[in-house]
């Protein structure tokens, strides 16, 4: 098979082109099916494969907390299978139109990615489905990494155009509210983040740790130990600040400190709470509806009492004008990540940046639906130095793309949920083992990821 091969630089190790100077790969063949995820609803798997037989498999994960801007995830509709939740029109896209626009052709992945864009001629991918697109377009990256005889995250770092690879802070979301858990908490995720360890392997042991002492102290006081969909317990607690408290608690019955080496992170999921006409209802814990204003004065005070050091979607998506305030009120002070607000599209990014909303990027592939949109982004977001956070979905699958991206663009976090259920724990097992290949040479990014820690 015929690559390019010009102007190679060394990156740790392996040689491979700067992202202006991609590889071509050619694809032979191109194939969809529809599986499951780990809510039980139908999902896009690919395979890809080349013309010397390298072949790339991927699944696309599903959301349930979406942002409205978010790339379409193209579904059947047909109530009578899988309740209207299947996905055989991507598939049947991505075996017919897609496939033979793409086969037989010397691509480079952004040349792939282009070429699907236009070929779907749509700003959300609605004609024929970001799943589609997004399914192809990772497969096509595994495939031409295992062409090239790299592990993903080295590939990764090429189209990046980046030479550091770094393990993540893993955000590990250990008690789940709002739309992941049938509960009477408001806020969707209460995650703990082991900063001041010496390395993720450490970061990892931290948080199963704490995820097994707060199984311990729920199960003492008769709260279930049931899970959501991301792996975080579910109890029904009085508050949102008796979740953060009781967070608190298992951090110390670990004889970790919180606020040295761990600390809280909060996903608010914020336009779950949005109720119109400028307020915010929390109406599983029946707690007073707020403000924008109100909102902040609520995170300044628990960023007094409790050890906070990242909070996401803390407004909507919609209250552009509540993010300013947020982020000028509290930036200085904590990480603001903006996930519905910015939906890893490059465009809505750059407005954020000028207008000073939020510090930091949550990558989701499936929001914007190509790897090389997806690297834009991230890349404009460090550029505006925003921190950048690799995120799982909660409909989720044994793809473990995530762990690869995040050690790739150097992003130095990552969310992929709790300790439990293999459809998040695969992902920290690809960044152990990461970690291991990578041996003296693996920098593990601690507090230094964190934007105004």
């Amino acid at each position: 098979m015929k690559r390019c091969c010009s102007k190679q630089k060394r990156i740790g190790g392996a040689e491979a082109n700067t992202a202006g100077e991609q590889q071509q790969l050619k694809i032979t063949n191109v194939h969809g099916r529809e599986i499951l995820d780990s809510r039980g609803n139908p999902t896009v798997e690919v395979d890809v494969i080349l013309a010397d037989g390298s072949l790339g498999r991927a699944a696309v994960p599903s959301g349930a907390s979406t942002g409205e801007r978010e790339a379409l995830e193209l579904r059947d509709g047909d109530k009578t299978r899988y309740a209207g939740k299947g996905v055989r029109t991507a598939v049947k896209n991505i075996n017919n139109e897609i496939g033979r626009a793409i086969t037989g052709r010397d691509l480079t992945q952004r040349t792939l990615d282009e070429t699907m864009l236009a070929l779907d001629g749509t700003p959300t991918k609605s004609r024929l489905g970001a799943n589609a697109l997004l399914g192809i377009s990772m497969a096509a990256a595994r495939a031409d990494a295992a062409s090239q005889r790299e592990p993903l995250y080295r590939h990764i770092g090429t189209l990046y155009g980046s030479g550091t690879f770094t393990l993540p802070v893993p955000m590990m979301n250990i008690l789940n509210g709002g739309a992941h858990a049938d509960t009477s908490v408001d806020f969707q995720e209460f995650m703990v983040m082991p900063v001041g360890v010496s390395s993720f392997s450490d970061a990892l042991q931290a948080g199963a740790e704490i995820f097994h002492a707060l199984r311990g102290i729920l199960k003492s006081r008769g709260q279930s130990t049931g899970v959501g969909d991301e792996g975080g317990f579910a109890p029904n607690l009085k508050s949102n600040r008796e979740a953060v408290e009781v967070v608190l608690e298992a951090v110390d019955k670990t004889g970790m400190t919180a606020g040295q080496n761990v600390f809280i992170a909060l996903d608010v999921a914020s336009s779950e709470l949005w109720a119109g006409g400028g307020r915010y209802a929390f109406k599983k814990s029946g707690e007073p509806s707020r403000t924008s204003d109100q909102m902040v004065r609520l995170f300044e005070d628990w960023l007094r009492e409790y050890p906070i050091i990242s909070i996401e979607d803390g407004v909507a998506e919609g209250d552009w004008e509540g993010w300013k305030t947020l982020t000028r009120e509290l930036g200085g002070r904590v990480q603001l990540v903006g996930d519905d607000v910015f939906v890893t599209n490059p465009e809505i990014l750059k407005r954020g940046i000028g207008d000073g909303v939020g510090n930091a990027l949550l990558v989701k592939l499936n929001q914007i639906g190509t790897v090389t949109e997806t690297l834009d982004a991230v890349r404009i977001a460090s550029q505006a130095r925003y921190a950048t956070i690799i995120s799982h979905r909660s409909g989720e699958t044994e793809d473990t793309t995530i762990a690869d991206l995040a050690v790739g663009t150097a992003a130095g976090q990552i969310k992929t949920g709790s300790a439990s259920r293999t459809d998040r724990v695969c992902k920290y097992n690809q960044l152990l083992r990461i970690e291991e290949e990578l041996g003296g040479a693996a920098r593990f990014a601690g507090r230094s990821a964190i934007r105004a820690s």
